[in-house]
This record gives structure tokens, C-alpha cells and sequence, in this order.
């Protein structure tokens, strides 16, 4: 039984220092996928700042390297901490070089509790009424996803940049959290893969993340709905946006990612 929670918990060994057991299995290429150690650094920007009332608001990242099966270490240092918001900074390191370098804003609710949302939501096919999509020629971390696909398929010469499935981890998750939802962001394959005729490699080397909690009225084994679209690409990068959405319509995480095409 693969639990996330615990698989992507770093253990405090000193103040601001983590150690990290990288599991074999869980690659994309050479490394593990870039949401295994954006999930990393959100548990340990959270232990550094360990108050339900300021959760995660947004993450940026840069993702500079392979993860690699085998031990690694993350720094984390809260850069300030004010009257409602706190920014962490926090790093993986594996033989002396940063792997992946990541800020958070966590912050309480503010006062103007306007609520607004111009991103109109999907037309959802019901899950139910989707097969699972086979496994197949998928990077190894995608066994522990499962994927039923209401959009255009990888590599299936699509007129549009664009990627819509359902997911979920298997087994479920304990619980959804920042964490998992960071990794399920970056669990489903880039949007441009849609218009292409086979696969190319590729690697996200920037990732913006904006989260709208609470997360604990969501069943953490629902299937969550992803939708991506790639908005601008040239010189051999794209720039996707990608969106993960409840079964009743609720937008939970907002993504940006730019994305390296490597040949």
C-alpha cells in the first residue's frame, strides 16, 4: 500500500533541515516527477509555519534537476513572517546541487472576502460514464495515478493544445491537502502532447500554483477534473495553464507552467 502522505513527509533532523528518503518508482525520465518534490516542499513550508489559520495561498517553483532515487536533503527558511501572511522559502538538495527551489505564501483570510471567478468552468463528463485510460506506454509514475480522459489523447494530432481528464491518485490519498493537490497538478501529461504525433521529452522548469482552500469538505479519493491548455509556445517552451476542478463545479488550484521541449 503506497502511502502518499507519508512518502513525501521530509523528517526534521535540525532546525530548518529535513532529510528525504526519494523512492524508487515514482520517475519521469531520469527523476522522480516534478509533483513528488513540489509536495515535498509544501509539507515542509507548512511545518515551518504550522498554523491552520494561514494555509498555502500560492507556490512558485523552479524545478533545476532530476530527482533521483536515494537520499536528499531540504532546507527550508521563513523568510518573514507578518501579521497575517508568511513567505518560506524551502530547497531539495541531492549531492550538493538544488534540485528544486520553491517559495510560499501562506496567509490568513483577509477582510474583503469578495469572491469572484471569471474562469468559466468545464462541461463535465461524468466519471462514471469514463473508462480508465490504460496505463501503456506512460512514465512509471503514472501507475500510481488513474486517468479517464473526456479530451483529446496524447498524441493524437489534435487541431488544439489542450488536455482534459479526470484524475486521482491509487490508492487514495489520506487526505486532501495542499500537498496532494500540488502533485495531482502536475500529474497529467502537458497539453501540448494533444497536437503532437508521438512522444517527445520534456520537463516543466517553472510551476506557479495558486490554491483556493478549504480542502477538507473534498473526499480525498474523489477524482478531481484537469483541464490544460497551453496559451503561448515558442523557441522550444510553452506556457500551460492548468486547472483542477471539483464534481460540483469548484475550482481548487489555478497552475502555470512553463515547460521545456529537451529534443
Amino acid at each position: 500500500m503506497v502511502d502518499f502522505v507519508a512518502l513525501t513527509t521530509p523528517r526534521l533532523v535540525a532546525p530548518g533541515r529535513y532529510s528525504l528518503d526519494v523512492p524508487d518508482g515514482w520517475q519521469q525520465g531520469r527523476g522522480a516527477f516534478g509533483g513528488f518534490s513540489l509536495a515535498v516542499l509544501v509539507r515542509a513550508l507548512e511545518a515551518a509555519e504550522d498554523d491552520a489559520a494561514r494555509p498555502l495561498r500560492t507556490l512558485t517553483a523552479e524545478l533545476c534537476g532530476p530527482l533521483m532515487p536515494g537520499p536528499a536533503e531540504v532546507l527550508v527558511e521563513v523568510l518573514r513572517r507578518g501579521s497575517g501572511m508568511t513567505t518560506v522559502a524551502a530547497r531539495v538538495v541531492q549531492e550538493g546541487s538544488v534540485i528544486t527551489h520553491a517559495v510560499g505564501i501562506l496567509a490568513k483570510m483577509r477582510a474583503d472576502s469578495t469572491a469572484l471567478r471569471e474562469i468559466a468552468p468545464p462541461r463535465l463528463t461524468p466519471w462514471n460514464d469514463v473508462a480508465p485510460m490504460p496505463s501503456g506506454e506512460w512514465p512509471t509514475f503514472a501507475k500510481f495515478f488513474e486517468y479517464r480522459v473526456t479530451g483529446p489523447l496524447p498524441f493524437s494530432r489534435h487541431s488544439s493544445p489542450v488536455a482534459e481528464t479526470w484524475v486521482r491518485l491509487r490508492p487514495p490519498c489520506p487526505k486532501l491537502d495542499a500537498a496532494y493537490l500540488t502533485a495531482l497538478a502536475d500529474a497529467t501529461w502537458p497539453a501540448a502532447f494533444s497536437i503532437m504525433p508521438e512522444p517527445r521529452p520534456v520537463g516543466t522548469v517553472s510551476f506557479t500554483l495558486q490554491l483556493f482552500p478549504p480542502f477538507d469538505v473534498v473526499n480525498p479519493d474523489a477524482p478531481l477534473f484537469h483541464r490544460g491548455q497551453v496559451l503561448v509556445a515558442a523557441d522550444g517552451y510553452s506556457v500551460e495553464q492548468r486547472e483542477l476542478w471539483t464534481e460540483d463545479g469548484r475550482l481548487l488550484s489555478l497552475n502555470h507552467q512553463t515547460i521545456a521541449t529537451i529534443r
